[in-house]
């Protein structure tokens, strides 16, 4: 290991905290929040809704288990990562771990961080770091590196942080579209703001086909079954392209369903509003209630933003909110097969509990399409449609096809009331 050396981790309040370098030995700038995760890391600095962002890690030891390999699934989608990179600019904590220990570790952290060019300072307290951001709420800062002192300012993006943040979801979605699972069914289009691997995985494991589009694609010419809007980084208000196309899409009767970004555009598509939190909801353990059944699921979230309650306008009402803060954590229609959820049912990292999720809009957009099948069709035109077709569920036991149907009913039914 070359000489370490020291680095200073410089709020916008004036605040320092002296540390340690590892990883790449550079300076960064960005939007300093942190996380509540105890583990995660390797899918956590590959979400690319950490764009631009600093990441302060709460629990004290990070990079202990390392880093997996890159590996593929067969279709082309890293097993181990939510992403083909690192997309958090920084990562900030107590102590990091240079010699991991696990069987499926091929690098440690700080090798990984240094081979992608992303910076980490060690050695400072966390507590005390997070407990200021808490106060006084997530601001920007810069990791500096020892050497002669920055230009004053914050421009380590290249861009003022208005300009930065409008051109997060521009930075991160695909630039082209693509096909995953051809011939499968039902077919989704993923409207990609910076999807998350794992919502691929989910929607692919159950059968689908998807149409993966740029954050500012239309739906003209697409041909699909349901719309599956995805996560993303910055202020929702930017993508006013991306709103237009779900504004179109909610005129229509196709489900369409969205989370954490996807759940803030669609609010707007609406017509709600939506504001940025204090500090924002990053972790592994954040309580979500659905309002219905009274509850409480324990979810993954990485958002700074929220929709404000009181801004639904009419024949919308709300799903779920956090058991922390009573914020909205999900919103569906009373007159269309419509609905979002601020948390990620898709986990990765963290708990997978509301993964059914996956299920119920799925098994909404089946009903639908079935729904718009002519009656009279013979079974093998049916077979055609892809509705004789049993999606396989991601995770536990093969069930049989009548309580599987049953499941799917009743999950339809927790969407749309």
């Amino acid at each position: 290991m070359s000489r370490r050396k020291r680095a200073r981790l410089v709020l916008e309040d004036g605040t320092e905290f002296e540390g340690w370098t590892f990883g790449a030995a550079k300076g960064v700038e960005g939007e300093v929040v942190f996380t509540t995760g105890m583990s995660g890391y390797p899918q956590s600095l590959t979400d690319p809704s950490y764009f631009g962002q600093i990441l302060v890690n709460t629990y004290p030891l990070v990079g202990n288990y390392g880093v997996p390999d890159d590996a593929l699934d067969e279709a082309g989608i890293p097993l181990n990562f939510e992403s083909g990179r690192i997309w958090a600019s920084g990562l900030v904590v107590s102590e990091v771990a240079f010699v991991p220990s696990h069987h499926a570790s091929v690098r440690s952290l700080p090798a990984w961080m240094e081979a992608q060019g992303i910076p980490g300072i060690e050695g400072i307290d966390t507590r005390e770091l997070t407990m200021r951001l808490r106060e006084r709420g997530v601001m920007r800062g810069s990791i500096r590196i020892e050497g002669p002192a920055p230009k004053a300012g914050f421009r380590g993006f290249g861009l003022e942080p208005e300009s930065a943040a409008s051109h997060a979801v521009a930075a991160v979605s695909r630039r082209e579209a693509a096909l995953y699972g051809a011939g499968g069914f039902p077919r989704i289009a993923l409207i990609d703001c910076g999807a998350k691997n794992n919502i691929l995985r989910c929607l692919l494991s159950r059968g689908a086909e998807v149409s993966a589009l740029p954050w500012n694609a239309s739906l003209e010419g697409v041909e699909y079954d349901g719309v599956f809007l995805s996560n993303g980084p910055g202020d929702p208000k930017a993508c006013t392209k991306t709103i237009a196309t779900v504004r179109r899409a909610l005129a229509g009767d196709k489900p369409v369903f969205g989370i954490c970004l996807g759940a803030q555009i669609m609010a707007l598509a609406a017509g709600a509003d939506t504001y940025k939190l204090p500090y924002g909801h990053r972790g592994q353990n954040q309580p979500c209630v659905d309002i219905s059944t009274g509850r409480c699921y324990i979810t993954s979230q990485n958002h700074g933003y929220a929709v404000r309650a009181e801004s639904l306008p009419s024949g919308w009402e709300l799903w779920f909110t956090n058991g922390n803060d009573g914020t909205v954590e999900g919103i569906r229609s009373a007159r269309g097969p419509f609905s979002a959820v601020q948390f990620h049912p898709e986990g990765c990292p963290g708990p997978r509990d509301t993964e059914f999720l996956f299920d119920a809009f799925l098994s909404q957009v089946r009903n639908h399409v079935e729904k718009s099948v002519p009656s009279g069709t013979e079974p093998a035109q049916l077979r055609e449609t892809g509705l004789a077709r049993e999606p396989s569920l991601a995770r536990g036991p093969s069930l049989d096809r009548e309580p599987r149907l049953a499941r799917e009913q009743r999950l339809a039914k927790g969407l749309v009331r």
